[in-house]
């Protein structure tokens, strides 16, 4: 994608923005109408820095996880904006960021050791089961 196009779509997109908040008023048709507007900009952006594979796997996710989804556009967006994509990204490239955005966001999940009670872990057959001993001497499993 060219600096110049990018450029041209910022500024038309300054223009509009600057011609709608001018004249005043909160009008919904006018937010529905920005949001539009937004929408097609992300796409227009999005269908010159990816290749067709890449976005067909883009929108799949954006079914699943809408979240990681609108995580990547936007980083692909600003990549684009700010000049770091020089040609269309496929289908691996596209993998790689979602393995970086995935390893950024990775959830985690902890077991704090509660007081007057024992904890043990063992593993069966790939599964991190969990016995815990209440003060009470009731066990309880997770799997």
């Amino acid at each position: 994608m060219a600096d110049d196009e990018l450029e041209a779509i910022r500024t038309k997109r300054m223009a509009e923005l600057q011609q709608q908040y001018g004249g005043g008023g909160g009008d919904k048709e006018q937010q529905e109408e920005v949001r539009r507007q937004q929408d097609e900009m992300k796409n227009s952006i999005l269908s010159q820095v990816l290749d067709q594979q890449a976005r067909a796997r883009l929108n799949t996710i954006a079914l699943t996880k809408p979240e990681k989804a609108k995580m990547v556009e936007s980083m692909l967006i600003q990549m684009a904006q700010s000049g770091q994509i020089q040609s269309q990204l496929g289908e691996m490239q596209l993998r790689g960021l979602l393995e970086r955005v995935s390893a950024q966001t990775q959830k985690t999940t902890t077991v704090k050791h509660m007081a007057h009670g024992s904890m043990a872990m063992d593993g069966i057959d790939g599964f991190v089961v969990v016995t815990l001993t209440s003060a009470c001497g009731e066990h309880c499993r997770m799997l």
